[in-house]
């Protein structure tokens, strides 16, 4: 009879909790006070997982002879919750676990279970991750291994069970936990005491802690909704808008003539070419021909001031091309230093400048605009000395 009372004192207890667990939870309410709910983020394999051990006591409940005497029972299993309200866990209910009936001498067994958890608080108040008190009832099928006490071996039955876990918090990681269930099975295991075809069922009640693993708790869905909030729009108001638009239509007016100006302005430029040189005269572009010069170089003969025929058509090629009535030249004369006397040289590189310039006056060149220059041979800036008996002529 003890055993019996101490059944029933876990049993009552857990239920008892189990409504009250429902009490507990106030604060997971959204504005408006309905219930927090999903959806949720989908976790990771290993989150949300748990592991759990116990120990209390079993009995065995026959249809002739009732409820019999207690018997240790021992649990181990693990788990995993896949959203705040379902989960699954597969367990071992045995180790040292006996029961005795009126009929049956004390035997000993095994349920190997996998159990579908309905964690009803989270369903019925919402999910939240802090409730001190969780209502979690569940159902069971699995292998019944019983050991009557003059067989050898294991008799295997196949049982279903339901039960309530009632789990509390005692931390992000531990649990203590209040597990209620009663497993069903045929009782072919008995058939030397004449129990073929009769079923026979197993309560149990156990007491112990789970452990959570991995990362905990739940991430609720969150997607942004704009919030349309309706305000008073009066009179003053839409006159306000009114004004406003009227001043924005002026600024847009004021903004179109600025462009029309500006599209004027560059007018002239629309048609303009890349890289053509045009002329801008009375506010337009006229292409012209761009000439671009570099330095001519014509030659002397050693010790002459005369140009051959071929440096003078040189000249006249660079002067058709380059030297009009506005050009201003610079001439620069000069003798190399391998021959003659420096004072022979500085008089030889003034003749041949003067020949040039005489040359260039007569091709179009203003004598104003032609500045000479001698140096003799005291800056010879060619490698060979055929080369520095030369006149240089640069436009400026």
């Amino acid at each position: 009879m003890k055993g019996i009372k101490l059944f029933g004192i876990l049993a009552v207890a857990g239920l008892l909790s189990s409504f009250g667990a429902f009490a507990q939870e106030d604060n997971n309410r959204n504005a408006d006070g309905t219930v927090a709910r999903g959806p949720y983020l989908t976790n990771g394999a290993f989150d949300n997982t748990f592991i759990g051990l116990g120990a209390g006591v079993n009995s065995v409940i026959e249809k002739e002879y009732g409820l019999g005497k207690m018997g240790l029972a021992t649990d181990v299993n693990f788990g995993k919750w896949f959203t705040p309200a379902i989960g699954a866990r597969i367990g071992w209910h045995g180790l040292k676990n006996t029961a005795k009936s009126g009929a049956l001498d004390k035997s000993a067994f095994n349920y190997i279970h996998g159990d579908l958890l309905w964690n009803l608080s989270n369903s019925i108040d919402g999910y939240k991750e802090t409730r001190f008190w969780s209502f979690i009832p569940y159902v069971n099928g699995g292998l019944l291994l019983v050991k009557h006490h003059d067989l050898k071996n294991f008799d295997q039955e196949l049982a279903a069970g339901v039960g309530l876990l009632n789990q509390l918090r005692l931390g992000e990681r531990v649990n203590l936990n209040i597990d209620l269930g009663l497993i069903a099975g045929r009782a072919e295991a008995f058939e030397a005491n004449g129990f073929i075809g009769r079923y026979i069922g197993f309560p149990t009640a156990t007491l112990g802690l789970s452990f959570n693993l991995g990362r905990t708790g739940f991430d609720r869905y969150a997607s942004v909704i704009p919030v349309v909030v309706p305000l008073p729009f009066t009179e003053a108001d839409y006159n306000g808008l009114k004004d406003k638009v009227a001043a924005l239509e002026r600024e847009n007016a004021q903004l179109k003539n600025k462009i029309a100006d500006l599209e004027n302005q560059l007018a002239p430029f629309k048609n303009l070419v890349d890289g053509q040189t045009y002329l801008f005269q009375n506010g337009r572009f006229t292409a012209v021909e761009a000439k671009v010069s570099s330095p001519a170089t014509v030659y002397f003969d050693l010790g002459s001031s005369k140009l051959s025929q071929r440096e003078k058509a040189h000249l006249e090629y660079f002067a058709g091309n380059v030297v009009n009535g506005d050009t201003k030249l610079l001439l620069t004369g000069s003798a190399d230093k391998q021959t003659g006397t420096a004072r022979g040289n500085q008089k030889l590189s003034e003749q041949r400048v003067e020949t040039v310039k005489n040359l260039l006056t007569k091709l179009g060149a203003v004598a104003e605009n032609i500045e000479t220059v001698a140096n003799g041979d005291t800056k010879n800036i060619f490698d060979t000395p055929a080369k520095n008996r030369c006149v240089v002529v640069e436009v400026k």
